[in-house]
């Protein structure tokens, strides 16, 4: 089944890729932890993941649903998130993100309805 339907609209997805120093992963593990449940108590965050590259080490990608656009904007360009961004900082040695939007998401056949 196709959730994107007459339901409700499909997330604004942010991709990151992130590159940890070698070394200072359990901390970054953590401080992420901390931030992202921080940014879990926003009203259009819709959830997150982090997940370690098993290819490429120390590299990790977290994944974040938004409501909207406008929405992840807002949330980019505040203090909360300028301060999540400097505590992030000493972990990182690059990276890149990447603005989506979910166009179809289909649901494991277990977790549909019979009809």
């Amino acid at each position: 089944m196709d959730d994107h339907g007459a339901g409700p609209r499909p997330p604004f997805r942010v991709l990151l890729r992130m590159e940890i120093r070698p070394g200072t992963e359990r901390e970054f593990e953590s401080t992420w932890l901390d931030i992202g449940r921080r940014i879990a108590a926003e009203p259009a965050n819709l959830g997150q993941t982090l997940i370690r590259d098993v290819e490429e080490t120390g590299v990790y990608w977290v994944i974040t649903d938004w409501t909207d656009e406008p929405a992840f904007r807002a949330f980019e360009t505040s203090a909360a998130h300028v301060d999540n961004r400097r505590r992030l900082q000493p972990y990182r040695t690059g990276g890149e993100m990447r603005l989506t939007q979910v166009v179809h998401r289909l649901r494991p056949a277990a977790d549909v309805p019979a009809r």
